[in-house]
């Protein structure tokens, strides 16, 4: 596809309290990508914790930004700055969408940050809405969306063993995807992992 290199960032608050938080998944995204292929995200740069890795030849660069989820676009547009990155074609974000269940996830080539803080700040950055993103279900159900109502802050409240077990399948399939983007495209990753009977009904 391009030969430039890819930019993947999976957005998440930094802190041990905040790792298993339904709002981390990006993070946790990132470091299912990374410890498939055997590395660390441990380089600092551009207010991000960085890695390098090779998908069918071509140069991936991972990050997870340091800056807490309300201002991952400062650290996005260091990062595209630094690796020289067109963001309509070499970005790849992924994050926590609550709109989706807890295991599904959808790949769009571009959208409207749909509330989300951490896509918004990046929106706002990079001045455009234009760039890939994975999103990640994280929609509560049972105990944890009445929770939820009740106005707890699921997106902050540790996963249920259960719900993480489910979000572990999901983060496997996050990471096949961002190979296939790396190695054919958003276009490609798009048609095999939007397939309704992947995700249930495709919603916008």
């Amino acid at each position: 596809m391009h030969s430039g290199a890819l930019l993947v960032i999976g957005l998440g608050n930094p802190g041990i309290e905040y790792q298993f938080t339904p709002h981390n998944a990006g993070f946790l995204a990132v470091d299912r990508i990374a410890d498939d292929h055997r590395v660390a995200v441990a380089n600092r740069r551009c207010r991000a914790m960085t890695a390098k890795i090779q998908i069918a030849g071509r140069e991936v660069i991972l990050a997870k930004p340091e800056t807490f989820m309300n201002l991952s676009g400062l650290s996005v547009a260091a990062l595209v700055e630094e690796f020289d990155i067109d963001p309509r074609r070499d970005l790849l974000v992924l994050y926590d969408e609550l709109a989706l269940p807890l295991g599904a996830l959808r790949v769009r080539e571009r959208g409207s940050p749909a509330g989300h803080n951490g896509a918004g700040s990046v929106s706002g950055a990079l001045r455009s809405d234009d760039w890939a993103r994975i999103r990640i279900g994280i929609g509560p159900d049972g105990e944890a969306a009445s929770a939820f109502r009740r106005g707890k802050d699921y997106l902050l409240t540790p996963l249920r063993k259960a719900d993480l077990a489910t979000l572990d399948e999901v983060l496997d399939r996050v990471a096949k995807a961002v190979e296939v983007v790396a190695a054919r495209g958003i276009g490609a990753a798009m048609n095999e992992f939007n397939r309704r009977d992947l995700n249930g009904p495709v919603e916008e």
